[in-house]
């Protein structure tokens, strides 16, 4: 009998650990509570692989060997709960497809700037004529590329939500950006049950193996003694000191180890002080796979940026519309509003994960001319902003966001989605957010 595997969740990691479960001559079944789009069906009536909608059948999930959770799924769904009281074994795809290729992993945490450094290393990856594949929160799914690809090098950018459900996946290169407080509410509201979580990045990595963090991160400070790591440090941060992989000095930016080289700040296609550590996050990571430094230096130079972070969407009558739907975190905001130059309309609110927004309370009072609230329910944001004696609106779609805006801003200034929240009150995803906002703008 082959071993059953049950994935829970049709999604495009869902999807993709099912093709390649199938691939694997497993018996393969997907089930999601919600209705599954129409090009993953597709993909898994290809191949014959059994699948339902809108409900989870127990006698067909609590029979598997095996179960591939989907990253959004809790761990204390009805389902997963009485999975684990069986005692049947709860992975991610990510863990799932690792076992089945011997490329080389660089995998990315932290609470922001991952998608970003993501990028920019499968960028230089690319440039440097390497056969690579991007994989994890974007791009497509790595089991689903495991299946079907054949690349040397995945470049994954990892959710504290994937990583809780590795356990013997090992990554070559380990990046962690930053921690910050974020999805409390799937934490048990507890810090430290998240910090661990980004901690399993460097799980199982060996004295081979290249963990890269920002130094000046506190609580990756204080954390860093804590897990034993046996891969080499590669450090970055602003400022010279000892032992650090990459730094700025009279702007420039040194990266010292492997290869030593530098270049001018200004060079770098990406600005903003937060940017500055993604940019070196990314060149220490390519400097370790033995990227020529001129290679380096030139993806650092033509990289686009990402889409629905900090993202142009246009100026109309002397204001510029930013695009910044992708910060669905307070701290994303804080990066987004730091790196203000102009007197800002911010656009906030959305699903509310536990924000804490005194984080941003002192740029709010700094650059904003004028706060509108996106949202189903705006009362925290009334509670924690309106003594601040700034113009604010309610607003119930990005239409109307967006008209308030543009009669609130005054030509210099700058109006900015960058929403603290999650999308699901009124918009499919972060993408469906940022995507109407630059529409609406198309249409003032």
């Amino acid at each position: 009998m082959a071993k059953r595997i049950v994935i829970l969740g049709a999604g495009e990691s869902g999807a993709g650990a099912a093709v390649l479960a199938k691939k694997q001559g497993f018996d393969t079944f997907v089930s999601d509570m919600s209705t599954i789009k129409d090009k993953y069906k597709r993909m898994l009536d290809e191949r014959d692989i059994a699948w339902e909608e809108g409900r989870h059948t127990e006698e067909l999930i609590l029979n598997a060997n095996e179960v591939i959770k989907s990253p959004g799924i809790p761990n204390d769904a009805p389902m997963i709960l009485k999975l684990k009281a069986k005692g049947t074994p709860i992975i991610s795809e990510i863990e799932f497809a690792g076992r089945y290729t011997d490329a080389k992993m660089i995998c990315i945490t932290g609470s922001n700037g991952k998608t970003t450094t993501t990028s920019l290393i499968y960028h230089i990856f690319k440039k440097a004529g390497l056969n690579v594949g991007l994989a994890g929160n974007i791009g497509q799914s790595l089991a689903y590329q495991v299946a079907e690809c054949d690349f040397d090098y995945y470049i994954i950018e990892l959710s504290s939500f994937q990583l809780d459900n590795m356990y013997k996946f090992h990554a070559n290169i380990a990046v962690l950006m930053n921690i910050t407080p974020d999805h409390l509410d799937r934490y048990d509201h507890q810090m430290q049950n998240y910090v661990d979580a980004k901690f399993r990045i460097i799980q199982n990595q060996t004295d081979d193996d290249a963990f890269v963090f920002w130094n000046d991160d506190p609580i990756i400070q204080r954390e860093l003694h804590k897990y034993g790591i046996h891969g080499r440090y590669f450090p970055f941060a602003e400022k010279k000191e000892d032992g650090l992989a990459a730094f700025t000095e009279k702007n420039k930016v040194y990266f010292t180890r492997p290869m030593a080289f530098n270049m001018e700040q200004e060079e770098l296609a990406l600005t903003g002080t937060h940017n500055l550590f993604n940019s070196m996050a990314a060149g220490i990571s390519a400097n370790i796979a033995g990227i020529r430094n001129e290679c380096i230096r030139e993806a650092l130079k033509d990289f686009k940026g990402v889409e629905h972070r900090l993202e142009k969407a246009g100026r109309v009558r002397g204001v510029d519309y930013i695009n910044d739907s992708k910060a669905t975190n307070v701290n994303s905001c804080w990066y987004a509003l730091q790196s203000m130059t102009t007197k800002t309309i911010l656009i906030l609110g959305g699903k509310d994960k536990g924000n804490d927004y005194n984080e941003i309370a002192d740029l709010v009072k700094l650059k904003c001319a004028g706060l509108i609230y996106l949202g189903l329910h705006n009362e925290k944001l009334h509670d924690f902003f309106d003594g601040f004696g700034l113009p604010v609106a309610d607003v119930q779609s990005m239409k109307d966001a967006v008209e308030t805006a543009y009669k609130m801003a005054k030509p210099g200034e700058t109006v900015l989605l960058s929403p603290c929240c999650a999308s699901f009150d009124l918009f499919k995803s972060y993408e469906d957010r940022g995507d109407q906002f630059k529409e609406c703008v198309r249409n003032l």
